[in-house]
């Protein structure tokens, strides 16, 4: 990354880091219970199938190179009342196996539609254009909850000849919108018995311990109980449609969270680095600069005149430059927000890539206050 490049980079986080403040310091920011808890037991279930897509043009399977995909043609072909031998060797190129995955939503009811994703696990080129045949959606106990049909769109687009190829996006996956039938239900429980539990989506007692103190506040005291820093038990009524209703109420409730946590994202492969507003450095010290070692070989031959009678010699040279650049000790001052932060990291000149090592090594030295977390 070029100096012009990783100083554009750094502009445009503290923008972003600036333009972020008001959000950030309003006393007044408050969030819905619904947004920082769920509900025990309402969850989403995963499901799984295997099937084929049809109507390609030409972009589907190498059948010769994917023998399920040859076998799952016959299997079909037989269910529908074909039969060809196992034996046969079939060369289609309109067809390719796919693996169709989706979320099955709490109190899902059957002959509700799903969206769902199929991707390729073959060696088709493109899974453009074509239909997923009939295909039964798993779940983990092994039973179908749900049928999948229907043309496959796909956000991408390529094109390939004599050689060269051309893509935009990805070809191998898309979806299907309302391309899948629930045909078996998952029982759902609001609770168990006169209470009902909210599971809080981080550990924070601060926070859980607001959340009750709402809860008794506006629906009476005693109402809600923390079991611990992520659970909290609710007295709700016992009869269906008073606990959706109570329910209701609870989760539009709003509550003004604890500050959150100082957390640095860091991901070395792409050189993303994303800081949240609570991030802040204590007065450090810092050397960053690059080793930068050149090697150059060069072949020399040595050839003697015609007449003198000595031999062709070839002689290796080889030249080394050892250059240390940007090595300056630079101090950081202590920086109370986001903007600081990067404005102090900037002045290093340190690039995404170099980010990582400095804010490694600034964690180990205490002077981060922040967690720092590599994906």
């Amino acid at each position: 990354m070029s100096t012009f490049q990783t100083g554009n980079f750094w502009r445009r986080l503290a923008i972003l880091a600036c333009c972020s403040l008001p959000l950030f310091s309003s006393a007044a920011w408050a969030d819905r219970i619904k947004d920082l808890a769920s509900v025990q037991g309402v969850r989403n279930n995963q499901l799984v199938g295997y099937g084929l897509v049809v109507g390609l043009d030409g972009t589907g399977d190498q059948t010769t190179q994917t023998p399920f995909t040859t076998q799952s043609i016959i299997n079909m072909l037989a269910q529908l009342g074909t039969t060809l031998p196992t034996t046969q060797s079939l060369q289609l190129k309109n067809v390719a196996a796919v693996m169709i995955t989706t979320n099955l939503p709490p109190f899902a009811r059957i002959g509700q539609q799903i969206d769902i994703t199929v991707s390729s696990m073959g060696n088709a080129k493109s899974l453009r254009g074509g239909t997923l045949v009939m295909t039964p959606l798993k779940g983990a106990d092994g039973q179908i909850y749900a049928q999948a049909q229907g043309n496959l769109m796909v956000g991408g687009a390529g094109a390939a000849a004599a050689g060269t190829k051309a893509v935009i996006n990805h070809l191998l996956a898309g979806r299907i919108v309302s391309g899948a039938t629930v045909e078996r239900e998952v029982p759902t429980s609001l609770g168990q018995g006169p209470f009902v539990h909210y599971e809080m989506s981080i550990t924070d007692f601060g926070t859980t311990q607001r959340v009750v103190e709402v809860i008794n506040r506006e629906m009476g005291p005693g109402t809600a109980q923390a079991v611990d820093g992520r659970l909290i038990r609710v007295n709700a009524p016992e009869e269906a449609s008073s606990r959706v209703a109570f329910m209701g109420r609870i989760e539009n409730l709003e509550v003004r969270p604890m500050k959150m946590m100082a957390k640095i994202i860091v991901n070395p492969r792409t050189g993303s680095v994303v800081m949240n507003q609570m991030v802040t450095i204590e007065n450090c010290a810092v050397a960053h600069g690059a080793l930068s070692v050149v090697i150059n070989t060069d072949q020399q031959v040595s050839q003697p005149n015609a007449l003198a009678g000595g031999q062709m010699v070839t002689t290796t040279q080889t030249e080394i430059d050892i250059k240390q650049g940007g090595g300056a000790l630079m101090v950081l001052k202590a920086g109370a927000n986001l903007s600081d932060v990067v404005k102090a990291i900037n002045a290093l000149g340190a690039n995404p890539q170099d980010l990582v090592s400095i804010l490694q090594s600034m964690k180990a030295a205490g002077a981060l206050r922040a967690d720092l977390e590599v994906i």
